[in-house]
């Protein structure tokens, strides 16, 4: 299941509408098939690995992180029916599928068929591994991921506005990494129109998965980039995961409306002093209000760098 979860970040922010999901198919101990959501969503993960099984996938062990879906689309056949005709013996899931339309009827089918079905095993990691999919399914809106680089003063730039650079190469490179995994870059106005960024990824070998380009304007903007009026208006942008990287007033308004599902924060080994803040106002009544809202998931030395990444804390799964 392992290997089936890495394989499924592979599709991460090129899936949409379906979710990023991966299969490992096994065989006397030996892997012969691996697959995993091609872009735009087909082939499916489970289609792509029998299809590498072959004739191999007959009584073989099937490792798939999110149930086989169970409907038939235009765009191709129900991964249950693929897994119940190519005669496995056996599918490990790690997550049930919260899809209505498969919902539990994916694993059904297959153990009608006769095939042994295990759910559950790993399925913390599967849930991270599709938040997007998740949120959008419970809450109709894409996963939202905020990254703020500062200073130890919490500062984002100087008070004349020079932010480059505060963090060093490690630290951009994974940022750039971080973009690669997102549907969708978005920047405030004043950002935009100041510092003319590029937001595209710019790692040799992932220069194709840079991200759309979004601006938060009451007023619109010039250039090629879409814009939206608000931080509730990425709920119709498409897209399962929305990469935030500037300025403190979209920061803000995305914090102050509870958007933010996930916080990377890049902190360098500087003091700027009187600088210009990594957050504007977001609206605390008290200070007891900012407990309990986030929870460390990661931390690691980047360079001379410190990354620390930190979960919204809400009430269920994909909320």
């Amino acid at each position: 299941m392992g290997a089936a979860l890495a394989l499924a970040t592979r599709g991460r922010g090129r899936t949409s509408p379906n979710p990023a999901v991966g299969c490992v198919i096994v065989r006397d101990g030996t892997v012969v098939g691996r697959g995993w959501t091609q872009p735009s969503g087909r082939p499916h993960a489970e289609a792509m690995a029998l299809g590498a099984a072959g004739d191999r996938a007959r009584g073989a062990t099937a490792y798939v992180t999110l149930e086989p879906c169970a409907h038939v689309s235009p765009r191709g056949p129900a991964c249950a029916d693929l897994l119940v005709a190519s005669e496995v013996a056996r599918v490990v899931v790690a997550l049930g599928d919260p899809d209505p339309r498969t919902n539990g009827k994916g694993l059904a089918r297959l153990a009608a068929a006769g095939i042994d079905t295990a759910v559950g095993v790993r399925a913390a990691e599967a849930r991270v591994s599709m938040a997007g999919f998740l949120t959008r399914l419970a809450q109709g809106r894409p996963h939202v991921t905020l990254k703020l680089a500062t200073s130890l003063d919490g500062c984002i730039a100087r008070g004349n506005g020079e932010s480059q650079w505060i963090t060093g190469p490690e630290a951009r490179a994974h940022a750039h990494v971080e973009r690669s995994r997102h549907d969708i870059i978005l920047v405030g106005r004043g950002t935009w129109e100041m510092d003319q960024p590029r937001l595209d990824v710019r790692l040799p070998g992932l220069e194709s998965r840079s991200p759309r380009r979004v601006v938060l304007s009451s007023a619109g903007v010039t250039g090629d980039a879409a814009w939206i009026d608000s931080p509730a208006a990425i709920a119709n942008l498409g897209g399962d995961h929305v990469f935030i990287e500037g300025g403190a007033g979209a920061a803000a308004a995305f914090l102050a409306a509870d958007l933010v599902d996930r916080l990377v924060l890049y902190r360098a080994p500087i003091l700027i002093g009187g600088g210009r803040p990594a957050v504007n106002d977001i609206g605390l009544a008290a200070l007891s209000e900012a407990h309990g809202r986030w929870v460390q998931s990661d931390a690691r030395q980047l360079g001379r760098d410190r990354l620390e990444v930190y979960e919204r804390l809400r009430c269920s799964p994909g909320s």
